[in-house]
């Protein structure tokens, strides 16, 4: 957790120990990415404004991190494969323009809350990117997903495409997913709110378009277009050989 307010961060503090969370707290960005290297968090709650620069500074910098490791870690890591940081983060600020809250989500934030909050909302808010975004310690029935020259491996979590690693975010694996385990359909924006981000109460369509477009940059940088939009109606995976 990531708040220079003594008070807020009080309050989370004690809200999320009492909610079974172990929490580590740190009130500026050089406190929280030392943090982060010290204690691995599954998930972070940032602040935007804090006394030593922005949130969005802290989030490229531990997204970048996490790159990091897995480009330089052996077969043998222990907190997933090669191709999707196992970070989650969520913005919580007083910022609330829309330009703000998409700016968060593209530097690649799981959600985004603003002050003043329900301290319940936050709790349910973490719950929900941890079930979309944290990986099963053991997945039997993983297995390696194909279209075209684009491939998933469901057991290390490992993306590529014409043989190349493509980085994703937790968001951005589990709608990737979602659109391979249902190659050559059409999926509404309804169907992808569901099953990937559970209807979160922040989340609007708006959204889905912004992750959409997010994949698009990532895939498109080795190959030509996957990713069909049907106006009007949502998007999906079709041709380009689908197994």
């Amino acid at each position: 957790m990531v708040e220079d307010d003594p008070g807020i961060a009080d309050v989370l503090r004690i809200t999320l120990r009492y909610n079974g969370f172990a929490v580590h707290s740190a009130a500026t960005g050089r406190e929280a990415l030392a943090a982060a290297r010290r204690h691995r968090p599954d998930l972070v709650l940032l602040d935007v404004m804090l006394p030593d620069g922005n949130g969005w500074e802290v989030c490229r910098e531990l997204r970048a991190g996490r790159a990091r490791e897995a480009a330089t870690a052996g077969p043998d890591r222990l907190d997933g494969g090669e191709g999707v940081d196992d970070l989650a983060i969520i913005f919580v600020t007083a910022r609330d323009a829309p330009r703000d809250v998409v700016a968060g989500l593209a530097l690649g934030g799981d959600d985004y809350i603003t002050k003043p909050f329900e301290v319940d909302e936050v709790v349910a808010r973490v719950h929900a990117v941890l079930r979309r975004t944290r990986r099963p310690e053991a997945r039997p029935a993983a297995r390696v997903l194909r279209h075209g020259d684009l491939e998933m491996d469901e057991a290390t979590y490992t993306v590529r495409r014409a043989g190349q690693p493509v980085e994703l975010t937790p968001t951005e694996y589990n709608l990737l997913r979602h659109l391979l385990r249902h190659a050559g359909r059409i999926l509404t924006k309804e169907q992808l709110l569901q099953h990937v981000w559970q209807f979160d109460t922040a989340v609007s369509s708006t959204v889905v378009e912004t992750y959409i477009s997010y994949l698009r940059r990532k895939l498109d940088r080795f190959g030509p277009p996957l990713i069909e939009t049907r106006r009007g109606v949502g998007y999906g995976l079709t041709g380009g050989g689908a197994r």
